[in-house]
Formats: structure tokens, sequence, C-alpha cells
């Protein structure tokens, strides 16, 4: 099984890559839930650190419906991060009314080829997740990070499992959300999923 760490700066990416994990999710703003790296960031990041790197894209917080000019930003950030040798991105989109985005995204990934795409939790956003599973398979993205359009993976393992015996191979579900030492195994044996997410961010409240 693999477990992707979401990592926000340098140190972390150095914590994640010697305690054994898989692969990076790199991204900034904690607080907004991750926007884009910076250029510097990203590119120290595969200088330094010995697994793969995922970068956001992701030019802001709130909600993913992006116009044009954020599009544009967004092409910008994929194509530099080809061009610095990333692996995969992690991105998403949707429209107004909640569903997938599946013209944009697909444009997404078109611009992102031969890296590989997650289609990040703008998948939680959706409304039927077993729609939105068959809109993002169409787009050509490698994988879908969720909670089961919970607050928690936990609270969405039934509709993580769902969603793994319907991708039926086509897509990766990875769970995510919440994910912790505490209760990776009960996730394991209620969504058998081979991929998790955590971020392991610590409360201070």
């Amino acid at each position: 099984m693999l477990l992707e760490v979401c990592a926000y700066n340098i140190h972390t990416c150095i914590i994640a890559d010697k305690a054994g994990a898989a692969r990076i999710e790199l991204c900034t703003d904690p607080g907004v839930g991750g926007t884009t790296p910076s250029y510097g960031l990203i590119q120290y990041a595969l200088e330094h650190i010995s697994i793969p790197i995922f970068p956001m894209i992701r030019p802001r917080g709130d909600n993913f419906v992006y116009d044009a000019d954020e599009i544009a930003i967004m092409k910008k950030d994929i194509l530099t991060c080809r061009e610095l040798g990333c692996p995969g991105i992690a991105t998403g989109i949707h429209l107004s009314n909640g569903r997938i985005d599946t013209k944009q995204l697909a444009q997404l990934v078109e611009w992102a080829h031969p890296m590989a795409v997650t289609c990040h939790k703008v998948f939680d956003r959706t409304l039927d997740a077993l729609q939105a599973i068959e809109d993002v398979i169409s787009t050509g993205c490698s994988r879908i990070l969720t909670s089961g359009l919970k607050p928690t993976a936990l609270e969405g393992a039934s509709v993580l499992s769902a969603l793994i015996a319907q991708a039926a191979g086509r897509i990766i579900i990875m769970p995510g959300g919440g994910v912790r030492s505490s209760n990776i195994a009960q996730l394991i044996k209620e969504t058998r999923a081979t991929e998790y997410h955590s971020s392991g961010l610590i409360s201070t409240s």
C-alpha cells in the first residue's frame, strides 16, 4: 500500500521522505486547503527529495470555479511543473452547479501530459459521487483524492468502498481527510483502497 503525504514546506517534505512516505502532494496555504507552491519550492524539492513530488495546481482558495484568467495561470503553472520534471500534479475544477467541469479538467490533463494528474478534493464538492467518478474518469485523470463527500475519510468509508468498486481498476481512489495512524487500519479494512493521503496536521485548538 502507498501513503501520500501533503506537505506545505520543504521541512515537511524532508520529514516525509525520511519517514518512508511514497509520494508528496506539495502545496502552500494550509488555511485554505492548499494552493500552488512557488517555482523555487518545487524545484528545490525535486532536487533534494527522493520520492515523487506532485505540486498542487490551484491559484487561490475558496471554490474551484475558475475564470479564463485563472485558467491561463493554471496552464502556466502546469507547463512549469512539466518543464521542471515533476512526475505529476494535483488539480481540479468544477462548474457552478457543482458538477466536475469535464471540458476544462480534460484540458488541464492534456496540458499536463505525460505527467499523471490527481483530481484533488474538488471531488468532495460534487453532489453525486457515483456520477462524479465517471466524469473524472472521462477526463483522463489517474486518481481521485476524496473523503467520500464527508468531512473525513472514515465518515465516508462506505462511499469510498462503493467508489472503489465502481472504479473497477479504471482509476485509483485515494482516501484522504483526517487519515491518521490511529484510524488507517480501520480505513484499510472498510475501503480496501491501495493508496492513502494524509496531511499529518496537528490541531492547536
